[in-house]
């Protein structure tokens, strides 16, 4: 029996018996009922009822192809038939991991080329974080074992990637995160800089306070810095430029390994394959997966560096770590033909030269100057709007978190699917949007915004 049998109603009733939804209230979903989304076609998804959606987060920051392509279930098909499953264990390997891997390490930094596979973002920062303790092991160098991270940031779900985070009402759901890892300030200039205080300056002080870690801890004591280009989760929170320079610099003078998290910046979402490379960032990691296979299949694929990749070759003997489904031929196949397919239709350079520039006008234009908004940011195809009470003081609307709510409830109604976090929407669109893509979401935001602002003036 297909779903086509059954109501929404029915459906609803069976999601709440038995369903269990990630971050959400379940007491406050069953309440309401789910909406079921049933089938989607390029940029657009649709639900039970019919209604049409311009998705406006790719899925969840992954969809960059669009949906709908025959080509990556054609891919996943063929290599059904062929060799549904074997492992990468026992000294073996299946071709399709063979040639995604070779091909990551074409289209990654000079100095990364190798990869470790997993299912998700979370499992590949569980590897890396487990990669870099053990790198300092194998040079003699156990006390290194501190990572520095960020507060606001967003690692993944898993405990050790809930630890490598910083969201607070996360870590109160764990009861006791892995030691060892510490969080400082993150580069948010809209909310953290000081009045009257530069870009740039905030930026190196927000760098320095990586830094005052590392020597407060003392730099024997530290493995490496963990940190999202643009953090994504948090709020599409864009450092400013010299942030990362700064941060590179001082993880190169204490010896500190710079890990990156690019699950959701990596595959294009910033112009280039890698944000590393549009920050001009030497990682020693790069934990992606998301874009990978455009969400058409669960991949993540940990980039591991030179340095790094020698001493665990050379030195390490047994990496006692890995997963059943580490490699997938099935889900590698898939992410061959979806990085073909973004190669094929220029949609890195697209971003880059086209749509990104056009989506940042489009923002400040059309948007900014609404009285709700207090500042709208983008980079590439990922944007954020500030939902403010007064524009001029910053003030919030209380409680906090409910205005964005207000706008993403309105944006849904009326055909436009955001995601609100904090007093902050986000934006991560398919980077198959065109300038009419971006014109068609700019009107139904505003015509949201307008929505939003009737009802929050009443309170």
């Amino acid at each position: 029996m297909t779903y086509q049998n059954y109501s929404l109603k029915q459906l609803q009733q069976i999601d709440a018996a038995h369903h269990l939804h990630p971050f959400t209230d379940h007491k406050e979903l069953r309440e309401a009922g789910s909406r079921i989304i049933t089938h989607a076609n390029g940029p657009f998804i649709y639900d039970s009822e019919g209604l049409e959606l311009l998705d406006g987060m790719a899925g969840l920051w992954c969809v960059n192809i669009g949906y709908g392509r025959d080509e990556l279930a054609e891919a996943a098909y063929a290599q059904m038939k062929e060799l549904p499953y074997y492992n990468s264990f026992f000294k073996c390997s299946t071709p399709t991991p063979v040639l995604l891997s070779k091909k990551l390490a074409e289209i990654a930094p000079k100095n990364v080329n190798q990869v470790f596979y997993g299912s998700s973002g979370s499992e590949a920062n569980d590897t890396a974080l487990r990669l870099v303790r053990h790198y300092w092991v194998i040079e003699g160098k156990p006390e290194k074992n501190r990572i520095i991270s960020r507060k606001m940031a967003y690692h993944g779900s898993t405990i050790a990637a809930t630890s490598l985070g910083g969201m607070d009402a996360m870590h109160k759901q764990l009861n006791g995160a892995v030691p060892n890892i510490v969080h400082v300030m993150m580069p948010y200039a809209y909310g953290l800089a000081l009045p009257g205080e530069s870009d740039h300056d905030f930026g190196l002080r927000a760098a320095k306070s990586v830094e005052d870690a590392i020597l407060e801890a003392g730099a024997d004591k530290v493995a490496a810095f963990i940190g999202e280009p643009v953090m994504g989760a948090g709020g599409v929170k864009i450092p400013p430029a010299s942030y990362w320079p700064e941060v590179q610099r001082i993880c190169r003078k204490y010896d500190v390994l710079l890990m990156l998290d690019e699950v959701i910046t990596g595959y294009g979402r910033t112009g280039e394959w890698f944000a590393a490379q549009t920050f001009g960032i030497e990682p020693d990691t790069i934990t992606t997966a998301k874009a990978l296979t455009s969400g058409y299949q669960p991949l993540s694929a940990l980039l591991v560096g030179d340095r790094i990749t020698s001493t665990l070759v050379e030195k390490g003997g047994e990496f006692n770590h890995g997963y059943t489904y580490s490699g997938h031929p099935v889900a590698c196949a898939v992410a061959l033909k979806n990085l073909e397919i973004i190669e094929q239709e220029g949609l890195v350079e697209r971003v880059r030269n086209d749509t990104g520039p056009y989506f940042a006008k489009a923002l400040q234009e059309r948007i900014a100057g609404h009285d709700l908004v207090g500042e709208v940011r983008s980079i590439g195809l990922m944007g954020a709007i500030e939902i403010v009470k007064d524009k001029a003081t910053k003030e919030r609307f209380l409680p906090s978190g409910s205005a964005a709510v207000t706008v993403r409830d309105h944006a849904i109604a009326n055909g436009m699917m955001l995601r609100a976090t904090g007093d902050t929407m986000i934006l991560s669109p398919p980077l198959i949007w065109t300038r009419d893509t971006i014109d068609m979401a700019c009107e139904r935001i505003g015509k949201a915004l307008d929505l939003a602002q009737a009802d929050l003036r009443k309170r």
